[in-house]
């Protein structure tokens, strides 16, 4: 009988493409996954894929397993959700997946007030821009900063998050809008909604500096060096920063509160429900729950 666990890692090889994205996947070394697989064949007596210089490719074989093993695996996933769901104790550790903004400099500084109210249950922030998959137990709860595509979770929209033009208050320029210089993102990030609301305000004007998160934006902007676009919760809080007038179209981003249905019932989850719930409205204009 081979061992369940290998056939995990050679779910996550076929559907990552490769040893070491599988291996970022399963948050192991490149060499765990490796052997995994290794034993794995030699469990079967059979190959199940192509090692191949970058990337992995599925054998026959492999395929036909896949099918079986990704079901089982789902499956799996469905007793973990179904076995969390019934604990009747407040006890236990809940993952919620959060964009950096607000996993950063929102959630984290309220931290405490839900250990106080409850402290038998471990919250677990994963900060993250790209999406988790809740049905494979990647995260628990998921903050999103668009409107979720899952047919089969249950969504809430929450509220949205204003943007505004900030600078430090000794920028020299800040009377001068035609001298704006701006704190922009990486190129990679050039069809963010955020980058994009950005250059529309600039219209041309210098791009000073270029960074991969708005956390550091606001590091920037507080040396003097340019205009940064920054959530009005993070600007307006922060006294080192004014915040600028500008002639343009007012930007914000929706915020999504999404959850696996196995789960929506369970005291713990709805616990931590009740906390995000209430921090984003202590932040933001609260809107009518949809």
């Amino acid at each position: 009988m081979f061992d369940w666990e290998n056939l995990r890692f050679f779910v996550a090889i076929a559907q990552s493409g490769s040893l070491s994205a599988a291996a970022r996947r399963l948050k192991v070394d490149h060499a765990t996954v490796s052997r995994r697989l290794s034993v794995l064949e030699t469990e079967l007596n059979m190959r199940l894929v192509d090692r191949l210089p970058r990337a992995c490719r599925l054998t026959a074989t492999g395929r036909q397993i896949l099918g079986f093993a990704a079901k089982m695996e789902e499956d799996a996933f469905a007793i973990e959700r179904l076995a969390l769901a019934e604990q009747a104790p407040m006890q236990g550790t809940v993952t919620i997946s959060a964009p950096p903004v607000l996993a950063n400099n929102l959630f984290a500084n309220h931290l405490h007030v839900f250990a106080q109210s409850h402290p038998d249950i471990r919250l677990a922030i994963a900060s993250q821009a790209q999406s988790v998959s809740l049905g494979r137990r990647e995260a628990d709860i998921a903050v999103r900063l668009f409107r979720p595509e899952e047919p089969q979770s249950v969504t809430r929209k929450l509220g949205e998050m204003d943007f505004g033009l900030y600078a430090s208050r000794e920028y020299v320029q800040a009377l001068e809008a035609d001298n704006w210089a701006f704190i922009g993102y990486e190129a990679q990030y050039a069809e963010m909604p955020h980058q994009k609301w950005l250059q529309s305000i600039a219209q041309g004007r210098r791009i000073v500096c270029e960074v991969s998160d708005i956390t550091t934006q606001q590091a920037a902007a507080r040396t003097g060096i340019g205009v940064a676009g920054l959530p009005v919760f993070m600007g307006d809080r922060d006294p080192a920063l004014q915040r600028l007038p500008f002639d343009g179209e007012p930007f914000h981003r929706e915020i999504w509160l999404v959850v696996h249905p196995d789960l929506r019932h369970s005291p713990m989850i709805r616990a931590v429900i009740d906390f995000i719930v209430d921090v984003i409205r202590k932040t933001f204009e609260p809107i009518a729950n949809s």
